[in-house]
């Protein structure tokens, strides 16, 4: 007789010695992945990941075509980890490796999907910011994160053997393409025709290219304030703990910093965003502002317009019309990048399809 899931976790406390922790479910989000604090009878704390591989679609194989990866499903394509613990697990040890703060593992069901790891405490940007502290060194601390990260030639393999694959083409087109799939569904008086479909993929198509071409350093892939953690005893990077991180990918190095700057969930900005973006730069002299600053405009707007997409799929197919409340702050994000030197024929797109409107 198969075993339940929670049969399944009580099995893996039970041979990690914490059959008598205090359980104490987290609220979940848009992933598979499930979290519980568990309390041990001297008051100290570890996290449980319940991360299901079956309820996933297959990772992307190193060597897997383009033509194969369409076939294994939207994981494959987009190179998602597909809730792989040994992903975060991979992940977590090169991070701490060079000297910042992921969770540190000690127990692991890799077959079931189950993780214990370090609890790094409830000190997540977001909240913190909302009771009050100063967002300014909390954002600055996380760009000496990327600046450290881009330092930074990451392997093609990560310990335990987990790739560290790049954000290619096909993985920038099919998170961009969720818009043009899913936004109709949500809105039916945005209708595309097969030439409106045709021409974005002729305008996006470069883009793509060239964020492939320079895709140099390791990305987060989900850098931003509800994913970052305060751990203010500790010193120098190593005082932002990083969590979510499993998706990560080597990727243009704009990727993760417009993540942050021009976050979905909460506002940003201009001028903490320029303050941050001027630090980033001072602390790598080296870097050619122009030409990164082009870049980043053509990624944070190809990310919004597929986070709209993910974010329409999430209300049409989910049923969860919570994410509804996040969507005017991307369109105004996606406004800002259509305007910058480069993306006129992508803002052309956006008012000749009905869009205009939006883009404000």
């Amino acid at each position: 007789m198969t075993q339940t899931r929670e049969a399944l976790k009580q099995d893996f406390l039970h041979q990690a010695g914490l059959s008598d922790a205090e359980r104490h479910p987290l609220p979940g989000d848009a992933s598979t992945r499930r979290y519980e604090r568990l309390i041990r009878a001297d008051g100290t704390s570890l996290m449980l990941m319940d991360q299901a591989p079956a309820l996933e679609s297959a990772p992307c194989l190193p060597e897997a075509s383009d033509a194969e990866r369409a076939v294994s499903g939207y994981n494959a394509s987009a190179r998602l980890a597909a809730g792989r613990i040994e992903a975060f697990v991979a992940t977590a040890n090169y991070l701490s490796d060079h000297g910042l703060s992921a969770p540190k593992t000690y127990d692991l069901d890799t077959a079931n999907g189950f993780l214990i790891h370090e609890d790094l405490g409830d000190g997540l940007f977001a909240r913190l910011i909302a009771e009050g502290e100063n967002e300014t060194p909390l954002y600055l601390a996380a760009i000496g994160v990327q600046a450290r990260l881009h330092e930074l030639t990451p392997p093609a393999v990560l310990m335990g053997g987990w790739p560290l694959l790049s954000y290619d083409d096909l993985a920038l087109k099919t998170g961009a393409d969720l818009f043009i799939e899913w936004w109709p569904q949500f809105d039916a008086s945005a209708p595309l025709s097969d030439q409106a479909k045709a021409d974005w993929e002729g305008l996006w198509a470069p883009l793509r290219q060239r964020a492939e071409t320079e895709a140099s350093v390791f990305i987060h892939r989900d850098f931003h304030a509800e994913n970052l953690l305060w751990l203010g005893e500790r010193s120098g990077v190593a005082r932002v703990g990083l969590i979510d991180f499993q998706d990560a990918l080597k990727a243009h190095p704009s990727w993760d910093l417009h993540s942050l700057l021009q976050d979905a969930r909460r506002d940003v900005s201009p001028e903490l965003e320029a303050l941050c973006l001027d630090y980033y730069f001072s602390l790598r002299p080296e870097v050619d502002r122009e030409a990164f600053m082009a870049n980043y405009a053509a990624l944070a707007a190809l990310n919004e317009a597929r986070i709209l997409g993910v974010f329409a799929r999430l209300i049409k197919r989910d049923g969860k019309p919570r994410y509804e409340a996040f969507m005017p702050r991307m369109w105004q994000h996606l406004s800002r990048n259509l305007k910058a030197p480069g993306m006129e024929g992508l803002h052309q797109w956006f008012v000749a399809n009905g869009f205009g409107d939006r883009l404000k």
